[in-house]
């Protein structure tokens, strides 16, 4: 499946804006990405295996938390970093 990757995360996919990923839910296809991509999993996900703060991600067009979440090959996976300033 396609992953999109928000600018801050590009350092660990050399800069691609898009890639793609396996895994039959979002924790697997985080896990895949970690082992392509050493140390993306622990910028999108803390220590109690949820998504850190500043961190969205959508599965198609509906936005979830839950990496339990089942994902088929044809969806895509948009990880969004929140913006914040004052």
């Amino acid at each position: 499946m396609k992953v999109v990757v928000p600018s801050q995360l590009r350092g660990y996919t050399a800069g691609q804006a898009e890639v793609e990923a396996t895994g039959a839910t979002l924790d697997a296809v985080f896990d895949d990405l970690d082992r392509r991509f050493p140390g993306f999993r622990f910028r999108v996900i803390d220590e109690q295996r949820r998504l850190r703060r500043h961190i969205l991600v959508f599965l198609g067009e509906h936005r979830t938390d839950d990496l339990d979440t089942p994902v088929l090959g044809h969806q895509t996976v948009t990880i969004v970093g929140a913006l914040s300033g004052g």
